[in-house]
């Protein structure tokens, strides 16, 4: 073999070794609505990074709860801006921002269900609403919010059903035990099937969805470069074709 080509090859080899060397796996907390984004964007972080993944989804509220007793996360993805906050006041994570803005919308898996949503709720001519715990969920939290700014909580609670997570809201309306609920828009932003009403922002406060790096995490070289992706052009074209708003 040549000098020069020795030479190259000697390089290639030890490009690829600290390539390696450097590649990391970040743990990453993500909030139910962001599942099917989240998939994605993580794929094609991996391959642009050598980093990997290992993604729990859930409700934020349960989330939360399992950075609070110690889970070994390093980024944590919430569907609200309170439990972010709360983890940095208490020293627990840093660099906050608003990676998504949520929207809210009313489906049902029958096609001829929904023609007007605020109509067909104050009519009240189904047996099972399906809502996202809202305790945990802020999408439920943002669903009951709907149905207050309606004037419909009181009369429509006895027809509600609770998921413990928007993914699970959506298993309740896609198999038929609920006639219909409120989802992400994200959901079902690239399926066709079913009907829909998006609800208007006016109806429930805006469901700003803030990233965090966790205590801990600091010195994790792939934490970092997953939230400076999700800044990214690359993560934002997916995050806006799931039906997010971006600031």
């Amino acid at each position: 073999m040549s000098t020069p080509l020795r030479s190259l090859t000697a390089a290639a080899l030890l490009l690829g070794a600290t390539t390696l060397a450097q590649a990391e796996e970040v743990r990453v907390a993500v909030a139910a609505n962001f599942t099917a984004a989240m998939k994605e964007i993580a794929t094609a972080f991996e391959q642009a990074t050598g980093h990997s993944t290992r993604i729990s989804y859930g409700s934020t509220g349960k989330l939360y709860t399992q950075i609070l007793h110690g889970a070994p996360f390093d980024v944590f993805l919430a569907a609200d801006q309170r439990r972010p906050a709360l983890l940095v006041d208490e020293g627990r994570a840093s660099a906050p921002f608003t990676y998504a803005i949520g929207e809210l919308a009313l489906w049902s898996a029958d096609p001829a269900l929904i023609t007007d949503g605020a109509a067909l709720l104050e009519s009240g001519t189904f047996e099972r609403l399906a809502i996202a715990n809202p305790k945990t969920a802020p999408y439920g939290a943002a669903a009951l919010e709907v149905l207050e700014s309606l004037g419909l909580a009181e009369r429509l609670a006895p027809k509600l059903v609770r998921g413990d997570n928007i993914a699970q809201t959506y298993q309740f309306v896609a198999t038929g035990n609920a006639e219909l609920g409120f989802v992400a828009l994200a959901q079902i932003a690239l399926e066709p099937s079913g009907s829909r009403w998006t609800v208007a922002p006016s109806h429930y406060r805006p469901i700003r969805q803030d990233a965090v790096l966790l205590e801990g995490a600091e010195a994790n070289p792939a934490a970092r470069a997953l939230l400076d992706y999700l800044q990214g052009e690359a993560a934002r074209a997916v995050i806006t074709r799931y039906g997010y708003a971006t600031d």
